[in-house]
């Protein structure tokens, strides 16, 4: 892998919670553990990344709090160059996380300095774009950023893929611009426009496709994907059996280990194949970054699910 994958996205502290259940509206319970994790959907893309060899470079803001270092520090530590990380006055984007006994999740985001990347960033980090060999984004930035950025990889000739999280519609033109979009069944409902929960994988697929979409990966946790590229009929890869404890940052190493194969020259289906090991490794374990595999655990998982 020549070019390095560039990251444009969010750096969060995750503060989880675990309890029995998640609670309900109203409802107080008791939890039973208390933990603090590096966090961020871009920030655990790029770990993701990095942690399985790739030259990663992220794009990023983090706040001038007693947070920021330690966050930008935890991507150093994994292998990310950080140089394009700038601390902004203000505080660090933060994630409340209320995980249950099922390693099930209820997420709420505070962007803090996430909201503050702007195009102007991307313009001073043009050249760090322009020699990337995929460039990932999520929804934890603002819009407008994202749309610039969709435009310069465009006009660079970069693919980009893109994670439609925090689930929100997009304009069809946007995704239209995107080499993959990468949403969940819960984001997936929200491009397409309706309540998709009675239909199947494929009917979903070309409606995100009807919606704009060129290609896509629909992430359905246990289950494995469906991977639909332009006009060729869908393919199913299935996950692995696992026991999982913390769903938090499996769609992140999906996506970056998704990212890592394309570019390594895997056919589509193997590199779904290997993103599904590495989410797979990754919701057996807790937190978001931390629980990144790296390359010879993803190997050796692979051998034993052969």
């Amino acid at each position: 892998m020549d070019k390095p994958i560039v990251v444009v996205g969010s750096i969060n502290l995750d503060l989880v919670a675990s309890s029995p259940h998640i609670p309900a509206p109203g409802e107080t319970i008791f939890g039973t553990d208390f933990r603090t994790f590096f966090g961020g959907k871009g920030a655990n893309q790029a770990v993701a990344a990095a942690r399985l060899g790739a030259p990663v470079t992220m794009i990023a803001r983090v706040g001038e709090d007693s947070f920021g270092a330690q966050l930008i520090e935890g991507l150093r530590a994994a292998g990310v160059r950080t140089d394009c990380v700038s601390p902004t006055p203000g505080s660090s984007g933060i994630a409340l996380i209320t995980t249950d006994a099922k390693g099930e999740n209820s997420i709420v985001v505070i962007p803090g300095a996430n909201g503050k990347l702007s195009p102007a960033d991307l313009e001073k980090y043009d050249a760090i774009l322009k020699n990337a060999g995929m460039i990932l984004t999520q929804l934890e930035i603002p819009l407008q950023t994202i749309e610039v950025l969709v435009d310069r990889a465009q006009k660079h000739g970069v693919p980009l893929m893109l994670d439609p999280a925090p689930a929100q519609a997009l304009a069809p033109d946007l995704l239209a611009k995107c080499t993959w979009i990468t949403p969940n069944e819960i984001e997936a409902s929200v491009l397409c426009g309706i309540n998709t929960n009675s239909l199947g994988s494929e009917q979903i697929a070309a409606l995100l496709q009807k919606s704009g979409a060129r290609n896509l990966v629909l992430k359905e946790g246990a289950r494995g994907v469906l991977v639909k590229q332009g006009t060729r009929a869908g393919v199913r890869v299935s996950g692995f059996p696992v026991k999982a404890i913390d769903t938090t940052a499996a769609g992140d190493g999906f996506s970056g280990a998704f990212a890592v194969g394309l570019l390594r020259g895997d056919t589509v289906e193997e590199s779904a194949r290997f993103a599904n090991a590495v989410a797979g490794i990754s919701v057996t374990r807790p937190g978001a970054q931390a629980s990144m595999p790296d390359l010879a655990e993803v190997e050796d998982f692979l051998n034993r699910h052969s």
